[in-house]
């Protein structure tokens, strides 16, 4: 049994290390442009995503807040099933992308390192505001305890995710720093911000 041991350690090590190797590939220029482009290439398919558009809306309305950590990776596990799944993985592989999942994977760790560059400076401000507002809803006394409930609950999701953006990798942000205004355009509704 001792035999065993070394090669047991070393598998476990490499079960329990594979999900960090598998998150710290590191973003490059290339990649957040061809993430850029991907999305500039669905956006203008915008026409054939419309029925997928009403239903996640209608999942979506009838759900909690979005998790703004996973924006992209939830809403391509929201597509599956669907007709246009097909079409956007195809869309996504011809930017360098292995699948529809790599890419919203890369856009959620894009979303969180341009929220943290975005926050910079303003995040002392950011906290103050959203102690600030917690204050308010528990001190309001036209809402019903169900409804401060589901304040609170809003809340906690967007500091969550703000926190998860105060975190993101330094090398992700060096590698999305130089897009910020390429991002703001595309994500704009109106393509200019």
């Amino acid at each position: 049994m001792t035999r065993f041991r070394p090669v047991l350690l070393t598998i476990i090590c490499l079960f329990a290390l594979s999900p960090l190797s598998a998150h710290a590939e590191t973003l490059t220029d290339k990649t957040v442009r061809a993430f850029i482009s991907s999305l500039e290439e669905l956006q203008s398919m915008e026409d054939e995503f419309a029925e997928l558009t009403e239903d996640i809306s209608d999942e979506e309305s009838a759900a909690e807040m979005p998790d703004l950590s996973r924006l992209f990776s939830s809403s391509v596990e929201q597509m599956k099933g669907h007709d246009a799944y097909n079409r956007m993985e195809d869309v996504v592989q011809q930017h360098g992308f292995s699948s529809a999942e790599e890419w919203g994977r890369t856009g959620d760790r894009i979303f969180r390192a341009w929220s943290a560059l975005e926050m910079g400076e303003q995040s002392g401000q950011v906290n103050q505001e959203m102690t600030r507002a917690m204050e308010e809803i528990n001190n309001n006394p036209h809402m019903s305890e169900a409804q401060k409930q589901q304040m609170r609950e809003m809340m906690g999701s967007a500091m969550s995710a703000y926190e998860q953006a105060a975190n993101a990798p330094e090398e992700d942000k060096r590698a999305v720093r130089p897009h910020m205004d390429a991002l703001r355009s595309v994500t704009s509704e109106d393509g200019d911000y």
